[in-house]
């Protein structure tokens, strides 16, 4: 049974884990320098902000339809850093008890997604740009597409 969900958490530079209701995830703040003639910088470094060994990195553009959902998985063993370069979307997250909503709208801020992590992505704005650190290259097997089959999995690793 999962919980009721709460309005969506907005990322500022005040929060921390303890804001996140679901297990499996965390804040990730970057180190920004703001606001300079040329543009803003925004700085990731593995150890640092990032908590494991960046092994791929992708992005998402050009989402067209707002009303696109991406995501939709979750994975055995993958982490992920998650942020919002541009634009904004909300992203949504399971850990099978708790479910919380999270808008992203600033490249400052990152949400790291643990294993066994259920995650969806919706409300594009039509400059969103998404990009992602994970922690491994892609490896079909470690996804689990399917809610059902996660809520399975979860319950199983709970038996164990």
């Amino acid at each position: 049974m999962t919980t009721e969900r709460p309005l969506p958490l907005r990322l500022t530079q005040e929060l921390t884990d303890k804001e996140l209701f679901v297990q499996n995830s965390g804040i990730v703040n970057f180190q920004f320098v703001p606001d300079r003639p040329d543009g803003n910088l925004t700085i990731a470094e593995t150890g640092k902000h990032i908590p494991f060994p960046i092994e791929r990195a992708y992005w998402i553009n050009s989402l067209k339809a707002r009303e696109a959902v991406r995501g939709k998985h979750a994975h055995k063993e993958l982490e992920q850093v998650i942020v919002c370069v541009n634009g904004s979307f909300r992203l949504h997250l399971d850990d099978g008890t708790t479910q919380q909503d999270i808008v992203m709208d600033t490249p400052k801020i990152g949400i790291r997604l643990g294993a066994m992590l259920w995650h969806e992505m919706t409300n594009f704005s039509p400059d969103c740009v998404i990009l992602v650190l994970a922690s491994a290259p892609y490896n079909e097997a470690d996804y689990i597409r399917s809610y059902d089959e996660f809520i399975n999995t979860l319950t199983e690793e709970i038996k164990a």
